[in-house]
């Protein structure tokens, strides 16, 4: 069936992230994935390009339009280049929410223009070495003591740890208050007592930067709290956690498309036995599977973009595109690797780069399980 989700403007777009892409990122990825980090350079040009903050107001530099289909062609085009080191989506799709919705004019003018210009990388640190997926059992605190906070804690597994320059952290103000005691505090880089531990060996996703972090008596300005009074913290990522959702969806769903892609030139050119291994029937079945289900995946999370650009996607609708296309995307890859043979166990063959990379989509952003149950809950049992 025809994609119908984009528009003239988008499809050139697409062209200028494609040779981006080819250019910039792509001969120098294998790199990467050794030094586990992206060039903070590669931000810099991708930023001069307008790949970032595109509802940034224009006065701070962003083009202004609210249209999540220009987030969906850097994901796609991200994933369909195997370049899974660089945390634009995270800097994109999940940051921007908080910087532009929830900020005050005088945060807007420090943050905004080197947001867009990728000078400012950006992190979220909410996950701790005790605390995942329950957001309300954080230990990370931040007392109030005058005009700043002081903030102490740990934080693990942050996308764009090292490389950040704002992280926005999630922090008790009154850990007495449950889900109303949580607050957002952005921490800037240089400020005394946040540190970062070590880059973090993963299965896959080699080239980006996933890291430890600490603060210790970290003073932050009062000015840095995100929203107007505190306690509004678990609402604030309540509210945009769909969005992130749907990124994932959106990049789970070209990763299968761009592999089922690859699996069937391959068998189309693959021989056993005398003839292509395409040509067994066992092989067309499961590539007919795989292309059926993969499809169905693809409208459905086109259909959620529409219902983002329109405000009308709730927690449920990203629930579903989330758990479901994640876990498609690793059964995708899984049996296109076997189709492969070894040469799918190879690290050289694009497909098992994309097996490693894609194992973490069920777990980040809220589990397949974190998933079913918001689901769940929405039958009112």
């Amino acid at each position: 069936m025809q994609r119908d989700l984009f528009d003239e403007e988008h499809d050139l777009f697409r062209e200028a992230v494609r040779e981006f892409m080819a250019r910039e990122v792509v001969p120098h990825h294998p790199q990467w994935e050794k030094d586990g980090i992206v060039p903070r350079e590669v931000w810099k040009k991708a930023g001069e390009l307008g790949m970032f903050g595109f509802s940034v107001p224009e006065e701070y530099g962003g083009s202004g339009v609210s249209d999540f289909r220009y987030n969906a062609v850097v994901v796609e085009e991200i994933i369909r280049h195997g370049a899974s080191g660089l945390g634009f989506s995270l800097h994109n799709d999940v940051m921007a929410p908080y910087l532009v919705d929830l900020t005050d004019d005088g945060q807007r003018q420090r943050w905004l223009p080197g947001f867009v210009s990728g000078e400012l990388i950006t992190a979220i640190a909410m996950t701790e070495p005790g605390a995942g997926s329950d957001l309300q059992g954080i230990r990370t605190t931040a007392v109030r003591e005058g005009d700043h906070y002081v903030l102490n804690g740990q934080k693990t597994f942050i996308t764009n740890g090292v490389n950040a320059d704002l992280v926005v952290v999630v922090a008790k103000t009154d850990p007495a208050a449950g889900a109303r005691g949580i607050t957002l505090i952005v921490v800037e880089r240089g400020m005394e007592g946040f540190g970062r531990g070590r880059n973090l060996d993963k299965v896959g996703m080699k080239a980006q930067d996933t890291a430890e972090l600490f603060f210790d008596d970290v003073r932050v300005p009062v000015a840095n709290r995100l929203g107007p009074a505190e306690g509004e913290g678990f609402v604030q990522l309540m509210n945009n956690l769909p969005q992130e959702r749907l990124s994932i969806a959106v990049a789970a769903v070209a990763a299968a498309e761009t592999v089922l892609e690859q699996t069937i030139a391959y068998c189309k050119s693959r021989q056993a036995f005398g003839r292509t291994i395409g040509s067994f029937q066992n092989t067309r079945f499961v590539l007919a599977e795989l292309a059926t289900e993969t499809e169905i995946a693809r409208h459905y999370v086109d259909k959620c973009v529409r219902a983002l650009n329109a405000r009308e996607l709730t927690a449920v609708d990203a629930a579903k595109a989330k758990w479901w296309t994640t876990e498609l995307q690793t059964k995708v890859i899984d049996r296109c690797l076997q189709l492969h043979g070894g040469y799918g166990y190879m690290t050289e063959y694009p497909v098992a780069k994309a097996w490693l990379d894609s194992r973490v989509q069920t777990i980040y952003g809220g589990t397949t399980e974190i998933m079913k149950e918001i689901i769940g809950r929405s039958f009112g049992f």
